[in-house]
């Protein structure tokens, strides 16, 4: 099969987010080389690293070079296991859809909706998970310059101080 345009990145992307406040995002978007399936979410960080899927894995100082042992890693995933996955994510999984990610994802949204909540993700959100394909565009097309992302909120990217899971008095969490 012929290509009918030139692709300038190839098969795979890697973009490096450097945020204000010093943080570094490494986002990967890959969708044809050959591998066994996997979502690739990790967090690497001063104090330690987790990856959940496909094989979950946890490593924390003192020890961050060896994953925690089953009982350990079994012991912090149920400790800190959400409270929608606790109330919803037998159902998830047999539902399926990505691993019941679908579902759960779904789920929460029609759940605020119902309850007349805030959404997680706002417009705001959803402008800047968008932009980042054409930034990717532009900082590909120029050698991979860095390219700066617009501020959609005009300055008040950080007065939001945290995201709650709201809730109402008949929620299960």
């Amino acid at each position: 099969m012929k290509c009918f345009f030139s692709i300038l990145n190839g098969d795979m992307n890697t973009s490096v987010i450097r945020t204000v406040k010093g943080k570094t995002i490494m986002l990967q978007h890959d969708v044809t080389s050959p591998r066994p399936y996997s979502r690739l979410h990790t967090i690497s960080g001063t104090k330690g690293f987790a990856q959940k899927y496909p094989s979950p894995g946890i490593a924390l100082e003192p020890d961050a070079h060896r994953f925690l042992q089953d009982k350990a890693l079994d012991s912090v995933l149920t400790l800190y296991e959400h409270p929608i996955v606790k109330e919803v994510g037998q159902k998830a999984k047999e539902v399926g859809g990505h691993g019941g990610m679908d579902f759960i994802m779904d789920y929460r949204l029609i759940y605020c909706l119902r309850n007349g909540l805030p959404l997680d993700m706002d417009v705001y959100d959803a402008a800047e998970w968008s932009a980042i394909i054409e930034l990717s565009r532009t900082s590909v097309a120029n050698n991979g310059r860095p390219v700066r992302v617009p501020d959609f909120t005009r300055g008040g990217w950080d007065r939001l101080e945290r995201v709650d899971y709201y809730k109402t008095e008949n929620s299960k969490y």
